[in-house]
This record gives C-alpha cells, sequence and structure tokens, in this order.
C-alpha cells in the first residue's frame, strides 16, 4: 500500500527550513482542512487553489507531486 500524498508531504518537513517544499509541508501540518487522505490530483490542485494561502505558488506542488508520483 502506498502513501497518501499527505503522508509523503510529511516526510520533506523540516521547521528550521527555508526549502519552498519544506515550508509547503510545515504549513500543511499545521492547516487543520488539508485533505489527509485524498491522493487525487485535482482534488489536491483544487483544494491548495482555494483554501491554501500559506503556497505562494502552485509550482511547489507540481514539484511534490511529480516527487510523489515518482516514488511508487
Amino acid at each position: 500500500m502506498h502513501k497518501t500524498f499527505y503522508q509523503y508531504l510529511m516526510t520533506k518537513r523540516n521547521p528550521g527550513s527555508t526549502d519552498p517544499e519544506a515550508e509547503f509541508a510545515n504549513n500543511a501540518f499545521y492547516d487543520q482542512s488539508f485533505p489527509k487522505q485524498e491522493d487525487e490530483f485535482d482534488a489536491l490542485s483544487k483544494y491548495l487553489e482555494e483554501n491554501a494561502s500559506y503556497l505562494p505558488t502552485m509550482e511547489i506542488f507540481d514539484s511534490v507531486w511529480k516527487e510523489y508520483q515518482e516514488s511508487f
């Protein structure tokens, strides 16, 4: 069984880092509404576009999503 996107994203957490992917993961960790069980690109993308003011650009999500897909 593979990890959900959220589980994969949490491997990027690093509270002391200014790396955009680490900041995305750190902020998603504190986002109580983040769809933790979702693993569909469109649903995650829609959620982030509409609710994640902490994500300065969707390119960060796209990059992590690509890495997530390659991790299978």
